[in-house]
């Protein structure tokens, strides 16, 4: 049964059309569609508190066209969550109207808390040893969320205004990071040494470039030789030289300096990089929240 999971963040919208699958005893999000458009709604809120009329007009027609798309894959249920850059838009709440009104599609703004719980719901779907510590580090275009698990519990989490569009437009508080370091050595028992999963599209294009297999670690090496690589290069050269989207090639340093800075306060050497996201989130919860209902 396929579902469809709209993800309108802060540097893109995704549309995925996935459903659960079982293979050789381990269960998993099958992509059976995804779809990418850079919308970049954060330029506008970054730098104006609200979307601009261009970009809602992009807006309006990226999810007509999720919308199509998904009928077209006749998918069971859709479900689309936006996070930090219609959190903060002044006029959030009435592009969201003007959106259910012309397509059909009602638009949920979650916050941090909601967005993390999303993402590290499918974890289950891993066979984690839960005698493991770890930490989960999801970095968005808004804003950054950081879990700590002891036990496969989660114990703490927090959602910070640091993202990676967020810094290209220069609007992050310089006091944040101080307040990422407090947090860290408040939260996480960094006499035990703690597992770092790292999620979120930058994460999954930077294990790419560095030649990382599945399901093994990056280097906190690697990932500073590859920030290193690409921040003396203009964007066109970063595009043409590591074969990026010009949407990806300005935001990837960013994301750089908020994994490795983690990775330095965690003392953590290495980096998982299971590549799921909110979209991966969502579907699963409509999976489950079907489930139920059959039970009913």
């Amino acid at each position: 049964m396929k579902y469809g999971a709209i993800d309108i963040g802060t540097n893109a919208a995704r549309l995925l059309v996935g459903e659960l699958t079982r293979e050789n005893g381990h269960t998993f999000i099958k992509k059976v569609s995804y779809t990418r458009i850079p919308l970049r709604l954060g330029e506008d809120v970054f730098e104006n508190g609200k979307i601009s009329k261009k970009k809602a007009e992009n807006f309006i027609k990226t999810i007509q066209a999720f919308r199509l798309v998904a009928e077209i894959f006749d998918v069971k249920e859709l479900r689309a969550c936006a996070t930090s850059a219609m959190r903060e838009a002044t006029n959030g709440l009435k592009i969201k109207e003007q959106i259910e009104q012309e397509t059909g599609v009602t638009i949920e703004v979650i916050s941090g808390d909601q967005e993390a719980e999303l993402i590290f719901s499918t974890f289950s779907l891993f066979q984690l040893d839960k005698t493991i510590p770890f930490v989960v580090i999801d970095v968005g275009g808004g804003s950054t969320e950081v879990s700590v698990f002891e036990e496969g519990e989660r114990v703490a989490s927090k959602s910070f205004e640091i993202g990676t569009l967020r810094m290209v437009k220069g609007k992050v508080r310089p006091e944040i990071w101080k307040e990422m370091s407090v947090w860290l050595k408040e939260n996480v028992a960094l006499s035990s040494q703690h597992r770092v999963y790292g999620t979120g599209g930058n994460i999954n294009k930077a294990h790419k470039l560095v030649g990382g297999q599945h399901l093994e670690p990056v280097s906190l090496k690697k990932l500073e030789e590859l920030r290193d690589a690409l921040e003396p290069l203009t964007v066109s050269q970063r595009v043409e030289k590591f074969q990026l989207k010009p949407d990806r090639a300005d935001v990837l340093v960013p994301a750089m300096e908020i994994y490795v800075f983690i990775m330095r306060e965690l003392k953590s050497r290495q980096i998982y990089v299971p590549k799921i996201g909110l979209s991966d989130g969502i579907v699963l919860q409509l999976h489950n929240s079907q489930k139920r209902k059959k039970l009913v």
